[in-house]
């Protein structure tokens, strides 16, 4: 993440605001928003409990400070802070996840906490609450931040539950829903950090997006590793590549043996060869070399041994001659006098 550069030290810019208040008031704000030697920020009734007040009066302390801030001739004095810090939201698209927003100033907490005051005490700023839908985040353009939201609906609502699509795909399909905006925030970065403000949208590991709830999305097992890195791969693979994969991409430690026995147990994989797994998904049938003929002959009728090879070979890689011992077992199959086979 690009760190964003400002021509203000944030702290001596707080001090100068923070003078306006009486000593109790620059407490109450200074705990509140961690702004101390401590980044750590107390809350309404750990505050009142320092002072033998009620939270209700912490809150009512806390509300009154940042009115007299706003009011005071200091802070019109440092509205080209508040003018700068406006420039740089626009920039990042206008609406911002609060976690983006802090994160492109500095990766220190402490510092993070004075430039969330600034953006308090600033009037073009509006916060709004994380919900089940986004998560907290700041704009300075109401009708800008109804767009964007609106087009992040839209977006989840087209996406099936465990649908996967690349990340330029959907960049694209969110441009889509946002043709009539201005030209400058048709920006790829601009689009990645809009979507990070839907807690309902998400991307895995590999860089796939899709639905938040989905297990490929969030995996939690290891057979969700197993899925994406297989899907990935976009071929049936062995088992050892995939538990080398898993603990390539996603950093976590896949036994060999583990593995194999979780995609034993799993649906979403079929078993193709000694050791190779596919995705069921991609067509292939379930069971072993003798169910695959066997299904394979209720779908197409009685069928010459060189047919019977070439379709199941499409299905499992075996060997031919595995194929043909399993059309001997008589308990199964039975030749006609063309030499067709057919079900018992």
């Amino acid at each position: 993440m690009e760190k964003v550069v400002v021509s203000f030290k944030p702290k001596e810019v707080t001090k100068k605001l923070l003078s306006v208040l009486a000593k109790r008031a620059q407490d109450v704000i200074v705990s509140r928003y961690g702004l101390g030697s401590k980044a750590s920020r107390l809350t309404l009734d750990a505050i009142g409990k320092k002072y033998n007040i009620t939270r209700e009066r912490v809150r009512q302390i806390e509300n009154h400070s940042i009115a007299t801030i706003r009011k005071s001739r200091v802070c019109k004095e440092l509205e080209p802070v508040f003018t700068e810090l406006k420039a740089i939201v626009l920039d990042l698209g206008g609406i911002v996840s609060e976690k983006d927003l802090l994160k492109h100033f500095s990766k220190d907490v402490s510092i993070q906490n004075h430039f969330q005051f600034l953006f308090v005490i600033g009037e073009d700023f509006k916060r709004t609450k994380e919900d089940e839908e986004f998560k907290h985040r700041w704009h300075v353009d109401s009708q800008l931040a109804e767009k964007i939201e609106s087009a992040l609906r839209k977006l989840y609502s087209k996406l099936s539950d465990d649908e996967l699509v690349f990340e330029g795909d959907l960049i694209n399909s969110f441009l889509d829903e946002v043709r009539d905006l201005n030209e400058k925030y048709k920006d790829e970065e601009v689009v990645k950090r809009w979507l990070a403000i839907s807690h309902k949208i998400d991307k895995n590991p590999l860089g796939e997006w899709g639905r938040a709830s989905s297990p490929n999305v969030n995996a939690k097992g290891m057979r969700d590793y197993a899925f994406l890195v297989i899907r990935k791969h976009g071929s049936p693979i062995h088992f050892k590549e995939v538990a080398k994969a898993i603990s390539q991409y996603f950093n976590k430690k896949a036994h060999v043996a583990t593995t194999h026995n979780e995609l034993i147990k799993d649906p979403r994989f079929v078993l193709v060869g000694r050791g190779l797994y596919a995705l069921a998904e991609w067509g292939y049938m379930s069971g072993v070399v003798k169910d695959v003929i066997k299904k394979i002959l209720e779908k197409d009728g009685p069928l010459s041994k060189e047919k019977i090879v070439e379709k199941v070979l499409k299905e499992r890689y075996v060997k031919e001659n595995t194929i043909l011992v399993n059309l001997q077992n008589s308990r199964y199959f039975k030749k006609d006098k063309e030499g067709r086979y057919s079900n018992v």
